[in-house]
């Protein structure tokens, strides 16, 4: 398994290979933050196909009582790994790794990622990799259907974060 960052020749394959809700990609509005600078897009690769995928949103999460909790620290969002049966391979902590990396790179301390309270498979994963919940928060997301509307979604999340060293993970 390789991990790299997205390019734009790689847009079309996670929606391809992993899907994205709506009519327009979620993947390609997360490359869009990347060419912005706001973020890194990461793309895990398994015999030339992606199978996960996760962003370093250098910003940090979106909720404001989020980011005056942890100021300055970036937020690994949209970490999935598919189809389901890779799951629990060490993909998706490869992903996270590579995340933690990128931002001890960066010079940041310490990083963190939403967890939906519904997820616990997830939040066990973070746990074991070291992160601590800082709060719970509603995360609220939208994207645009295919037949045009617009589909608001709010999760209830815990923000755990994990502290880096200065040499960044281990």
């Amino acid at each position: 398994m390789d991990i790299s960052v997205c390019r734009t020749t790689d847009v079309a394959l996670p929606d391809r290979h992993i899907g994205s809700p709506g009519a327009v990609s979620c993947h390609a509005r997360r490359f869009a933050r990347q060419e912005a600078g706001e973020s890194t897009c990461l793309v895990a690769w398994l015999d030339g196909r992606p199978v996960g995928h996760a962003e370093v949103r250098r910003g940090g999460c979106d909720d404001p009582d989020v980011r005056a909790a942890r100021p300055g620290c970036p937020e690994i969002n949209a970490l999935a790994v598919h189809p389901a049966r890779l799951r629990s391979r060490g993909i998706g902590s490869a992903l996270v790794r590579a995340a933690e990396e990128r931002a001890a790179r960066r010079g940041r301390t310490a990083v963190g990622l939403g967890v939906a309270a519904g997820n616990p498979r997830a939040a066990a994963l973070y746990a074991r990799l070291g992160y601590r919940p800082l709060l719970d928060y509603l995360d609220r997301w939208s994207y645009e259907d295919t037949d045009g509307t617009v589909r608001h979604v709010t999760d209830p999340c815990t923000f755990p974060v994990r502290e880096l060293d200065r040499t960044g993970p281990p």
